[in-house]
């Protein structure tokens, strides 16, 4: 076997920090973090200037990067793009995620996902924002392309989770039965409530029935009230779900999310999502959706990117500015803003072998500087373009 060691950097497992420690990987995964005296004499080793060595950052929630939206072209070729326009910023697997759009650009997705996630390089499995949402809560989205869940969906979807191995499919309480989400949850489909302005009682029963997540807590939902608790209220309260959150300054008032982060009871956690567009990576000055002209804004903690009207159309975030902003500005400790976009969203979307480093781990890793920089990334250890 083939070794390479990893030393100079605090080492963070996914879970705590590793002091004066290396990282050993042979093979494309994870071997031991072991005493820096305690290394395979015959190893290639890796110095690392200070800093810290952690899982590579997996992100649920990417719509575009790198100049390309996923709805524009959803073809293998795109995905790729998305993921190395994301891999400067750490992330080493992501879903793309394609928004609200007509049937044939779903089917189309589920076919570029299930060659793409064979390829191994960055593409986790596929994330569908729609069409069954609720209009009431489009946000960015055509409320005229959504519709209810039918059950001919349902069987799409668990023979896409099939194909592609992992799905995540955000969909409103309102258009969904409890039937159909326990359906998809025995079918290995992961169902995250979204874009839905229904009850916290409406809420609990599809979270009973199967429902794992929450899509990017507080932005398109029903809000908390102390007399109707809403989807806010029902996603904090709650012991299964796990929540998505965009930490860009723009989405969310961090008052807001210290308040969560301090509530969220129960298995499921709050892990960050970038709900990136294309603009990513780029310094384009906007881009189109649906037909229509998303702007970026300069200013505040990261752009801003607004329709006509100042709607919120995702984010031009990057998941180290999130770490950075969680650490910063929400006052983590950095050990669990590493996990909230490492071993939380790992856990979240079951892919077990990654967002850890453990032994047969895959040695997806990125090193990041002081000031919360990724300087560097590998993917089954193999340094990125």
């Amino acid at each position: 076997m083939d070794y390479k060691v990893f030393t100079g950097a605090r080492i963070f497992d996914g879970d705590r920090f590793h002091e004066d420690s290396a990282l050993v990987i042979g093979n494309g995964r994870i071997q031991a973090i072991t005493g820096v005296n305690d290394v395979p004499g015959n190893a290639e080793t890796i110095q690392l200037k200070g800093g810290v060595l952690s899982p590579g950052f997996i992100d649920a929630q990417v719509n575009g990067g790198g100049g390309r939206m996923l709805n524009d072209e959803p073809s293998p070729e795109s995905m790729y793009l998305i993921a190395e326009g994301h891999r400067p910023y750490g992330t080493t697997s992501l879903l793309p995620t394609l928004i609200t759009d007509v049937a044939a650009a779903t089917t189309t997705a589920i076919e570029a996902a299930i060659e793409a996630v064979k390829a191994n390089r960055g593409v986790a499995g596929l994330h569908l924002e729609g069409p069954h949402l609720a209009p009431a809560r489009k946000g960015a989205h055509l409320a005229e392309l959504m519709r209810p869940v039918e059950d001919s969906d349902v069987r799409t979807f668990i023979r896409a989770r099939e194909a592609i191995g992992t799905l995540l499919v955000t969909i409103a309480a309102e258009q969904v039965t409890e039937r159909q989400v326990q359906a998809l949850a025995e079918g290995g489909v992961i169902v995250s409530i979204g874009h839905s302005d229904c009850t916290a009682e409406a809420a609990d029963a599809r979270f009973d029935a199967g429902a794992r997540g929450v899509t990017h807590l507080f932005n398109a939902m029903s809000q908390m009230g102390h007399r109707a608790p809403g989807l806010v209220g029902a996603a904090i309260d709650h012991p299964a779900p796990w929540c998505g959150i965009i930490a860009d300054g723009h989405h969310v008032e961090p008052t807001a999310l210290r308040v969560a982060l301090r509530a969220k009871r129960g298995e499921g956690r709050l892990f960050f999502v970038t709900d990136a567009m294309s603009l990513v990576g780029t310094d384009l000055p906007s881009f189109t959706l649906n037909g229509r002209t998303v702007y970026r804004t300069k200013g505040g903690y990261c752009s801003k990117l607004t329709l006509d009207d100042g709607t919120l159309a995702g984010s031009d975030v990057d998941m180290a500015s999130t770490i950075r902003y969680g650490v910063n500005v929400l006052e983590l400790p950095l050990a669990e803003a590493l996990r909230m976009a490492t071993s939380y969203p790992a856990r979240f979307l079951r892919l077990t072998d990654r967002g850890h480093l453990t032994p047969g781990a895959r040695a997806d890793l990125v090193h990041i500087n002081d000031g919360i920089e990724a300087t560097e990334t590998w993917i089954a250890g193999q340094p990125s373009a």
